[in-house]
């Protein structure tokens, strides 16, 4: 139980959920002058990064449930920004991968995710933020639940 405010910011996974929050939210505005949202800025640098993957695969990288992904790619196949393809013959199954304008897209956003990533780190020298995402890592690849 919590017995002062003060508390809920000593509880780390509150705290980094805050940090993410205010991440999205400063990137929001940067991307909608490129033209993408948010969850779809996740899904274009996965695919520009890691190239073609299927939508259970783009699911657990962009962090995005599968049911609000489907909605997201719909969007940007509209877009023309990726492309959607059968897996072997098989419908059920498809690739998802990067057009040309995705790729750009991509290129456009890019920036604003790293003005927003050095804002939030502006108060840690490069030795710091080294060791910061270092620590992270570790803690991702203890509590990860896939292979990827």
């Amino acid at each position: 139980m919590i017995d002062r405010p003060e508390e809920l910011e000593e509880f780390t996974p509150y705290l980094m959920n805050r940090i993410m929050a205010r991440y999205n939210k400063g990137v929001e505005s940067a991307l909608k002058e490129v033209g993408v949202s948010v969850a779809q800025m996740r899904a274009l640098a996965v695919l520009a990064e890691g190239g073609p993957c299927t939508i259970n695969e783009l699911s657990v990288l962009t962090v995005i449930k599968q049911s609000t992904l489907s909605r997201t790619l719909d969007a940007m196949e509209t877009a023309g920004l990726i492309l959607r393809a059968a897996q072997d013959g098989d419908n059920r199954y498809r690739m998802i991968s990067l057009t040309v304008a995705g790729e750009a897209a991509y290129r456009a956003a890019w920036p604003a995710m790293l003005d927003m990533r050095d804002t939030m780190l502006r108060s840690l020298d490069a030795g710091e933020r080294d060791h910061f995402n270092k620590t992270l890592l570790r803690i991702f690849y203890d509590i990860r639940h896939h292979d990827f």
